[in-house]
């Protein structure tokens, strides 16, 4: 087997000759991927004040969001790895069967966007860190260099494909360092202060718009997870890379954010990246770590959003589609300020939530396994199922309007209603899970019947 043939691997399923990822090399590509400074900076909104985009929590309702919602988003996660280590395509492909065909042309679309608003996050974030970095050492940001730099890294590094990143980076990168910088930047975040204090320090209680903030950062890697589990070895090891892999770092992570945010009297969320690179010497090696690491997310996002145009366009080279899609996210960071990134959270929570909640039920009824033919075979449109999905995201956008102002004023109209439990995220989920079920049953009702009848046929 030659890891050549591995990075432009278009959408057919993944022979098993080039199925080369174990748990192991799982593991330690989405405990990467969850290493992110975008983490720490959403740990930050929940405790921010409401009038810079946090939801102004109490810690230890923070913390208790943080642990709930990281336990559910990478239970779904690890589901999500588990069916694209068994089918061996990418998500988007993978969704043509409870979908369709063309009915998969819609949320690859979505994916799409959220692909390219991540990279266009990821590489500000990166940016900012590595001009705060430069401008302490040198007195020189460099803003805009930062910004094309790293737009160049992310394309090499989407280029080697999910393997050889692995073999290539991750394997190579010196892991204890950036755990090093961050127990060093929990260390500095707590030091000269008052934990008993910051712990009774009073917020607000609202549990559930934190767990779905939380939820909504981790669930908006399922679309994504196929790209990468596609070339595990087996399906328990696809489940556990994704599930566990991507949970371990999560909680402290977010903790971080929020803590840092409280001990360091924060402001706004993407100011605690300014804070950190002035905090002396070591927090800027620890800086340093954690923005080199954070080249894989941009890594990532670029990678998927080429493969995921590939569902749209299966014979364009895939080489060129990373190449493009890298320019733009590019281009995107030079000229737009996405700083704040919270409602787009909630947006991709209320498209992905319900999305796979679809996926998972007509999973489960097609025996926990799809064929070749189910996904490449399957009818342009399966309406019952895109139905149930756009159900659930009606559903959560009632419970929880979020989106541009045209589309939150226009919601508004359907008088929205936030449920007492359950936030927006539990609530779209069962129901696009039931109505995906309730189709998919129904939908064999007359198979069924049509094989009993034969079955009574006399024979001939």
């Amino acid at each position: 087997m030659s890891e050549s043939d591995t990075p432009a691997w278009g959408i057919e399923p993944v022979p098993e000759r080039l199925r080369v990822l174990g748990a192991l090399d799982g593991l330690l590509l989405w405990s990467n991927l969850s290493v992110s400074l975008l983490v720490i900076v959403a740990g930050a909104f929940l405790v921010l004040p409401t009038d810079e985009f946090g939801l102004a929590l109490s810690l230890p309702v923070a913390l208790a969001a943080i642990v709930a919602a990281a336990f559910a988003g990478n239970l779904l996660l690890g589901l999500g790895g588990l069916i694209g280590a068994d089918a061996r395509v990418p998500t988007m492909v993978l969704l043509r069967a409870p979908l369709g065909r063309r009915g998969s042309y819609l949320p690859t679309g979505l994916n799409v966007v959220q692909c390219l608003g991540w990279s266009v996050f990821e590489l500000i974030i990166i940016a900012t860190g590595a001009s705060a970095l430069s401008d302490q050492l040198f007195g020189f940001g460099g803003l805009v260099f930062w910004k094309i730099l790293f737009g160049c890294v992310a394309t090499a590094l989407a280029f080697l494909g999910p393997v050889g990143f692995v073999r290539k980076y991750v394997r190579k990168f010196a892991v204890w360092v950036v755990i090093a910088s961050l127990v060093y930047l929990s260390w500095w975040s707590l030091h000269g202060q008052h934990p008993v204090r910051l712990w009774q320090r009073g917020g607000a209680h609202a549990f559930w718009p934190g767990f779905d903030l939380v939820l909504a950062s981790i669930i908006s890697w399922t679309p994504l997870v196929a790209d990468y589990t596609r070339f595990s070895r087996t399906r328990s090891a696809g489940l556990i890379s994704a599930g566990v892999g991507y949970l371990l770092p999560t909680i402290p992570l977010f903790a971080l954010g929020a803590v840092i945010a409280l001990s360091r009297g924060i402001s706004d969320a993407p100011g605690l990246l300014t804070a950190v690179a002035a905090g002396g010497a070591a927090s800027l090696l620890a800086l340093l770590a954690l923005t080199v690491d954070e080249s894989d997310e941009a890594f990532a996002n670029v990678y998927s959003g080429a493969v995921s145009l590939q569902n749209l366009l299966p014979r364009a080279p895939q080489r060129l589609l990373i190449g493009g899609f890298a320019a733009t996210a590019t281009l995107g960071a030079l000229l737009i300020d996405l700083r704040n990134y919270q409602p787009f959270l909630y947006l991709l929570g209320s498209f992905f939530v319900p999305l796979f909640a679809v996926l998972l039920a007509d999973w489960l009824l097609a025996g926990r396994h799809y064929g070749r033919g189910q996904i490449f075979d399957a009818p342009d449109v399966r309406l019952e199922m895109v139905g149930a999905w756009l159900a659930g995201f009606c559903l959560y956008q009632w419970l929880y309007p979020q989106g541009p102002g045209w589309w939150t004023s226009l919601v508004n109209h359907a008088h929205p209603h936030a449920l007492p439990w359950g936030g927006a995220s539990i609530p779209s989920f069962a129901a696009a899970f039931a109505l995906a079920a309730a189709a998919r049953l129904l939908a064999r009702r007359p198979i069924l019947a049509a094989r009993d009848r034969a079955d009574r046929q006399p024979l001939a």
